[in-house]
């Protein structure tokens, strides 16, 4: 009977879900953002976008190589990242035909980039300053998702350290270049799970109490209101700074999720039906890095190319501020 039962469970899941997808696939949700043809609208920029080794981050590289950016793949994992620079020379070559662009490899470079490490962080700003003469768009997409309780090289919990404080510092030491080359952007990514998250300044390290869900959603809603508090500090130098949510999306990121074997077929059903691939998440990402529709636009957040609203307590100054001052002594800006 229990078996039955269970066989009946599937079933159900996957007619569900094969209906879902057939919806799915019938609607414009797949395709890339209007005008995502023009090879042209990046030429002559360059990118630099952390964990671009895979999921979101690779499907961002590639569609901005293939709108003729320069892009610069920042990665904790070299290897992993060489390989993917080099699956993505071969599919943006096999894109172009049979005579495909002799500076297509030129156009990609991987440095090695740990956000768990404030010394990594700082050795790859020296050497992308001392090499880059400008910096046109600056992609903070890298993350790690409930994971468990770990801290970083520096100390911090995991979580908070990479997602928050890494990118943090990274980009407070290219502002300067990034001001240079304006008009440039900022755009960081964050998550609808923001809204479960609080800043508890008492606890900031989660030395009392750990919850790896409650952790990764206050470190995305740091990343809102870092960006809201770096809006205000840019006004009036044309560098913008947005932040935004993907979705649900098919990568590795939830790679610390436990999922029982026998829940594995259902839970792959539903992520294929349900979740966006790579490539869709990726979209809002290509789009404030790249659409004029944005040019100006400054401290938003948005979720499938739209703007959307916040919570007040992603939006609350003050709280902006204090997490900002206490960032800067944590990384080292300010002693």
């Amino acid at each position: 009977m229990a078996v039955a039962t269970v066989a009946a469970a599937l079933l159900a899941a996957l007619g569900g879900a094969l209906w879902l997808a057939a919806r799915r696939f019938s609607g414009p949700r797949g395709q890339r953002l209007q005008g995502g043809g023009d090879r042209s609208l990046m030429h002559g920029k360059t990118v630099l976008i952390t964990g671009a080794n895979s999921g979101l981050g690779r499907a961002t590289a590639a569609e901005l190589l293939r709108l003729g950016a320069r892009v610069i793949m920042g990665c904790r994992d070299r290897a992993r990242a060489e390989e993917a620079a080099g699956q993505l020379r071969q599919e943006l070559g096999q894109a172009a035909g049979p005579e495909p662009d002799a500076t297509t490899e030129g156009q990609l470079v991987v440095k090695e980039l740990d956000l768990a490490s404030l010394r990594s962080v700082r050795a790859f700003c020296q050497e992308l300053l001392q090499e880059e003469p400008r910096l046109d768009v600056l992609i903070n997409n890298a993350g790690i998702f409930q994971c468990p309780y770990m801290k970083t090289e520096d100390g911090f919990e995991m979580q908070f350290g990479v997602n928050h404080l890494g990118h943090f510092l990274l980009t407070n030491l290219l502002l300067g270049l990034l001001k240079s080359s304006a008009p440039s952007r900022i755009v960081v990514v964050s998550s609808k799970l923001y809204k479960y998250g609080d800043i508890n300044f008492e606890d900031l390290n989660s030395e009392q109490s750990y919850n790896k869900s409650f952790c990764y959603s206050r470190s995305k809603l740091a990343n809102i209101l870092f960006t809201r508090e770096l809006a205000r500090r840019l006004e009036g130098t044309n560098v913008t700074v947005n932040v935004l949510h993907p979705g649900i999306v098919r990568t590795n990121l939830g790679r610390h999720i436990h999922i029982p074997l026998l829940a594995r077929p259902l839970f792959n059903l539903v992520s294929w039906a349900f979740f966006k691939t790579p490539l869709e998440g990726a979209q809002t990402s290509i789009y404030l890095a790249s659409s004029p529709e944005v040019e100006g636009v400054s401290g938003r957040y948005f979720g499938d190319c739209k703007e959307e609203e916040l919570l007040p307590k992603a939006m609350d100054e003050s709280v902006a501020r204090k997490l900002w001052d206490i960032s800067e002594v944590m990384v080292g800006i300010l002693k």
